[in-house]
C-alpha cells in the first residue's frame, strides 16, 4: 500500500472521483440535493430584493398600503429558503452516510480476498484506522462540505451577477479584489494539503498504537511497561498535535488573509457607494440589496477558502481508501479453474517444492521438498522452530504460492484450482486458537455456517465442549467476549475443534492443540482430537512427541527438509535428530 500519489491528480482533487463514483449510484438523491440546493441559493439571493422593495417602495411616501404585501413576499422567501435548506441538508447527509458505509464494504470485501503476505506489509490496525477516520472525513466532504461549495459557488455567481443589475461601476470594483483572494488560497492551498496527509498520518499512527498496545494488555501489564507505552503513545499523540497546530495554523492565516482582504475590498467600493447616494446617483434600497449582496458574495468566497481545505483533507482520505480498494490479491482463482475430483480423498502432495517467505527472501523455508500425505493416513511433522513445519500449513492452504515445484490435493495442482475449493476441503484447529467477539453459536458455526443447532450440539459433544457450553449463562447464545475472554485455554480449544468437527472436511491441518495446556483440559483436549482425524486424512504439527506416537508416520524436519522419517520406534532407534529431541523433552518431564 502506497503512501505515495500522483501530484498533480492531487492538485486537481483528483482523488475525489473516487468518491463521486459510489455518490452517482444514487441519481435521485443527488437530483432532490441539487434541485433544493439551487432553490435555497436563489432564495438567499432573492433576500436583498426584498429589502430593496421593502425600503424603496414599501417606505415611500404615500405607500402605507403596501408595506404588508412587501413584507409577506420577503417572508415567503425566507420560508421558501428553510424549506429548500432542510431538503438539501437531509439529503446530502443521506447521501454522506451511504456513500461512507459502501466504502467500507468495498473495502472491507476487497481486504478479505488478499493473501497473508498484504498483512505482513500492511499493519492491520493502520488499515482499521483508515476504514474509521478516513471514512469519517469523506463522510464530512460528501454530507456538508460539497454542498457548502457548490451552494457558494451557486451564490457567488449569482450575487456577482444580480450585483451588476444594482451598481455595475461598484460590482466593478469589488471584482477587483478576487484576485487578491484566489491568489493566498492557490499558494497556501498547496502547502495546506500536504500537511493535512500528513496530520491522517500521524492520526492513523495513533489509532494503531492504541489498538496494539490494548491487544497486548496483559503483556504490558505483566512486564510492567505501562510507563513506557504512555510515553510512546503520548509521543505519537504530541506528533499529530504538532502536525494538526501547523495545519490549522496554516488555515487560520490563509481564512484571515482572505476575510482582510475581502471585506477591506467591501469597505471600499462602499465608501464609493456613500458618495454616489450623495450625489443622488443610487437610492437607499439599492445600497441596501448591494451591501446585502455583497456580504453573501464576501461570505461565500471566504466559506470557500475552509471549504478547499476540507476538501484536500477528502482528496487524501480518498487517495489511501482508493489504494485499498485498487488492491489485487496475489493468490486468486485463475479465469477456468480446475475442479478438484469428486468424492474428495484428501490425497496431499509436495512436489519438488522450493519457498521463501516473501519479507524474508533471504531464508528458504522448503528446499525441494517431496512429500506425500496418503488418503486417511496421520502424518506428524516434527522439528526444531524454523524447520518449516508451519509453512507445510501455509501452502497446503494457499495463502502462498511455491517459487518452485507445485502443492496437488487430490491430484490437482493448488494454482490451476480455485482456493476457495481447496478451503473448502480443509478443515484447521490451529495452536492459538482464535475465538470471536460473538456468541458461541457463531464461533461455532464458523466451521459450517447453515449448521443446524442439532448440529452444532453434536459437534460440541464429539469435541467434549457440550457440558461447560450448556453451563453457560444463555447458553450458546452467550458472548464469549473479545478473544473468548470469557473461556479458559481448554475450552477455547475444544470449540476450535468442534469448529472442525462441523466442517467435516477429508483433510485436517491440525497445530499441536494441548501445549499450552494443563494436565486435565490436555485430556480432554486429547480425547476430542482423537475422534477428530478418524476417518480423515491429517497433518499434524507436533510440538510434543507425546502425542505423536500413534502416528501412522513421523516426519522429522530441519532447515526445510526431510531428515528422518518413520515410527516413534523407529525414529528412537536410530539415535537420529528425533531422537535427541524426544530425549530432550521425556528428560526434562521427567526432571
Amino acid at each position: 500500500m502506497s503512501d505515495t500519489g500522483d501530484a498533480k491528480l492531487e492538485r486537481k482533487l483528483g482523488n475525489l472521483a473516487m468518491i463521486w463514483r459510489h455518490a452517482v449510484r444514487y441519481p435521485g438523491r443527488i437530483a432532490v440535493a441539487a434541485i433544493a440546493l439551487l432553490v435555497a441559493a436563489a432564495a438567499t439571493l432573492a433576500i436583498p430584493d426584498g429589502f430593496r422593495r421593502v425600503i424603496d417602495r414599501g417606505f415611500a411616501a404615500g405607500a402605507s398600503g403596501d408595506v404588508s404585501q412587501h413584507f409577506a413576499y420577503l417572508l415567503f422567501i425566507v420560508c421558501v429558503m428553510a424549506l429548500a435548506t432542510a431538503v438539501r441538508f437531509y439529503s446530502v447527509s443521506w447521501l454522506g452516510e451511504r456513500v461512507v458505509a459502501d466504502i467500507r464494504r468495498g473495502v472491507q470485501t476487497n481486504l478479505l480476498r488478499m493473501e497473508p503476505r498484504f498483512f505482513e506489509e500492511n499493519r492491520p490496525s493502520e488499515i482499521a484506522s483508515r476504514l474509521t477516520a478516513d471514512t469519517t472525513v469523506i463522510e464530512t466532504v460528501v454530507g456538508s462540505t460539497v454542498s457548502v461549495a457548490l451552494r457558494n459557488i451557486v451564490m457567488g455567481i449569482g450575487g456577482i451577477a444580480y450585483l451588476f443589475t444594482l451598481a455595475p461601476k461598484l460590482t466593478a470594483f469589488l471584482l477587483i479584489g478576487i484576485p487578491l483572494v484566489l491568489v493566498p488560497i492557490v499558494v497556501l492551498g498547496r502547502r495546506l494539503r500536504a500537511m493535512s496527509r500528513t496530520s491522517q498520518d500521524r492520526v492513523a499512527d495513533v489509532g494503531a498504537i492504541v489498538a496494539e498496545t490494548l491487544g497486548a494488555m496483559k503483556i504490558v501489564q505483566a512486564f510492567g511497561q505501562e510507563r513506557r507505552e504512555g510515553e510512546r503513545f503520548g509521543g505519537a499523540v504530541e506528533d499529530a498535535f504538532g502536525i494538526a497546530r501547523r495545519r490549522i495554523l496554516v488555515r487560520a492565516f490563509m481564512t484571515g488573509i482572505v476575510i482582510t482582504l475581502v471585506f477591506g475590498s467591501i469597505t471600499m467600493v462602499m465608501w464609493q457607494a456613500a458618495l454616489d447616494v450623495a450625489a443622488g446617483q443610487l437610492s437607499g434600497g439599492t445600497v441596501a440589496a448591494f451591501v446585502l449582496t455583497g456580504g453573501l458574495v464576501a461570505g461565500s468566497l471566504g466559506a470557500l477558502t475552509e471549504v478547499y481545505g476540507e476538501l484536500l483533507r477528502g482528496a487524501g482520505a480518498a487517495g489511501r481508501l482508493s489504494e485499498l480498494l485498487a488492491e489485487v490479491p496475489e493468490i486468486r482463482a485463475p479465469a477456468s479453474p480446475v475442479p478438484l475430483p469428486a468424492p474428495a480423498r484428501g490425497l496431499l502432495r509436495f512436489d519438488q517444492v522450493t519457498f521463501h517467505y516473501p519479507t524474508r527472501r533471504e531464508v528458504s523455508a522448503l528446499e525441494d521438498f517431496n512429500l506425500e500425505v496418503r488418503a486417511g493416513e496421520t502424518l506428524a511433522v516434527v522439528g526444531p522452530s524454523g524447520a518449516g513445519k508451519s509453512t507445510l500449513f501455509q501452502l497446503a492452504q494457499r495463502f502462498y504460492d511455491p517459487d518452485a515445484g507445485a502443492v496437488l490435493l487430490d491430484g490437482v495442482d493448488l494454482r490451476e484450482a480455485d482456493p476457495a475449493e481447496v478451503r473448502a476441503r480443509i478443515a484447521l484447529v490451529p495452536q492459538e486458537t482464535v475465538i470471536f467477539a460473538a456468541s458461541a453459536r457463531d464461533n461455532l458455526r464458523y466451521g459450517r455456517w447453515d449448521a443446524s443447532d442439532d448440529e452444532l450440539w453434536a459437534s460440541a459433544e464429539a469435541a467434549n465442549a457440550a457440558e461447560f457450553l450448556r453451563r453457560l449463562p444463555q447458553g450458546l447464545d452467550t458472548f464469549l467476549g473479545e478473544g473468548g475472554a470469557r473461556l479458559s485455554g481448554g475450552q477455547r480449544q475444544r470449540i476450535a475443534i468442534a469448529r472442525a468437527i462441523l466442517r467435516d472436511a477429508p483433510l485436517l491441518l491440525l497445530d499441536e492443540a494441548t501445549s499450552a495446556l494443563d494436565a486435565e483440559s490436555e485430556r480432554l483436549v486429547q480425547a476430542s482430537l482423537e475422534r477428530l482425524v478418524e476417518g480423515r486424512t491429517t497433518l499434524v504439527i507436533a510440538h510434543r512427541l507425546a502425542t505423536v506416537r500413534a502416528a501412522d508416520r513421523i516426519i522429522v524436519m530441519d532447515h526445510g527438509r526431510i531428515v528422518e522419517e518413520g515410527t516413534h520406534d523407529s525414529l528412537n532407534a536410530e539415535g537420529g535428530l528425533y531422537a535427541r529431541l524426544a530425549r530432550l523433552q521425556f528428560e526434562g518431564l521427567a526432571a
